[in-house]
């Protein structure tokens, strides 16, 4: 069986990601030539071609891009088992690494934190905010030790690897002004948003999706009069009448003044709210402590959200 050397694999991997062997030396402090012979020197333990050479670089071969995708993997377990060793030869058993996305760090996170810090002085916690894709890889390296995450109906998460527990539901509202014609109601139906000009999030933000969903099921395509930076922006414009806007339930729980929050009933969309940790490793009593947390606060604050 062959043993191959993780440095060359992260060398290979470097070079496939980059494009060209000058980009991946660059990356990596290398001169280019070190990294040709690192990689020459796999191509003979794999025993084929890995990289196909051109003139602006190069790409990887099939065999290449076998093994390109099994060396990110590796790449991330020796990732994840550094971070397990330090924190046992650094003594970290009193501190957390908590990964969390925009929406939940700027509402429900920090009720938790509160209950848990009330409970647990000693222990260190440090939240890192970011994208989906960038808590998972965080979860994958051990460079958190657990995170909330997201999901909806029709794209559940599924990652090999990650261990997921749901910690609730919660539907989709429509925003509206304060001096809308519907700003009195309590509910709303899509049907009745149809001529409505809306406020989205940029940047290929899920709720774009969510909203387009809605939209076709209820027989309109809506019409985009501003992409937002975030939902405080979104409820800034929807207060001035810019257009209406659909949220997520936790991202008005800070709400502008101005707006009116609608339910639209049993026909909103929704999303779960996930815990999701790194399979296959002991978890602390902090770690423990922290999700137990996590659902006591649920329980408190929406309990009509949990399931089962």
């Amino acid at each position: 069986m062959t043993l191959f050397d993780t440095r060359r694999l992260e060398v290979f991997v470097r070079t496939v990601e980059a494009g060209s062997i000058t980009a991946a030396a660059d990356e990596l402090a290398y001169t280019a030539s070190a990294v040709s012979q690192q990689l020459r020197r796999l191509e003979q333990e794999v025993g084929q071609p890995l990289l196909r050479r051109r003139s602006r670089g190069v790409v990887p071969t099939e065999a290449g891009m076998v093994l390109a995708a099994h060396a990110r993997k590796i790449l991330r377990q020796m990732d994840a088992a550094q971070a397990d060793l330090d924190d046992l030869t650094a003594g970290k058993r009193g501190s957390l690494v908590i990964g969390a996305f925009p929406t939940v760090a700027s509402s429900f996170l920090p009720l938790v934190i509160e209950r848990f810090s009330s409970q647990y002085p000693s222990v260190s916690l440090s939240i890192r905010s970011t994208r989906i894709d960038q808590l998972v890889t965080g979860l994958e390296r051990g460079q958190m030790h657990l995170s909330l995450l997201w999901d909806h109906p029709w794209r559940p998460f599924n990652t090999d690897g990650i261990k997921i527990e749901e910690l609730f539901r919660e539907p989709f509202v429509v925003l509206v002004s304060s001096h809308h014609h519907l700003s009195q109601a309590q509910d709303v139906s899509m049907s009745e948003l149809a001529q409505e000009s809306w406020v989205v999030r940029a940047s290929q933000h899920p709720v774009v999706e969510v909203l387009d969903r809605a939209a076709t099921a209820a027989g309109f395509r809506p019409v985009i009069a501003m992409y937002a930076n975030d939902y405080q922006e979104a409820q800034a414009m929807v207060s001035a009448g810019i257009g209406v806007a659909l949220a997520p339930q936790s991202a008005v729980t800070v709400k502008h003044p101005g707006v009116r929050v609608l339910s639209l009933g049993a026909q909103a969309p929704e999303r779960r709210i996930m815990v999701g940790q790194r399979e296959e490793r002991v978890y602390s009593p902090a770690e423990v402590a922290f999700k137990a947390s996590l659902f006591d606060t649920v329980r408190e604050l929406w309990p009509h959200m949990l399931r089962g």
